[in-house]
């Protein structure tokens, strides 16, 4: 069962190609990147796999937290295509 996972990043050291992090995300599932740092993406993997994937993709003082969503969500501001992705797929 694919679930959804909420992805946020702080990179951290400036100057740095993290093409291939944001290429690697999207791999993953039919994904969500309306924010600056954040993808929603929808998994059948583990929080955990999923870290100790994309952890090979930054450097080792940048931050990642990758946190499973439980379907409840409130937001405001986003384009009607943000706001559909997330009401289909929370």
């Amino acid at each position: 069962m694919k679930k959804s996972y909420l992805i946020g990043y702080d990179l951290n050291k400036s100057g740095q190609d993290y093409t291939t992090l944001i290429q690697e995300i999207k791999k993953l599932g039919n994904w969500w990147h309306c924010l600056d740092s954040t993808f929603i993406v929808k998994s059948s993997s583990t929080a955990s796999l999923t870290r100790d994937h994309l952890k090979k993709f930054i450097d080792s003082n940048d931050e990642l937290l990758i946190v499973c969503l439980t379907g409840e969500g409130a937001w405001t501001g986003f384009s009607e295509k943000c706001s559909e992705w997330l009401k289909k797929n929370l």
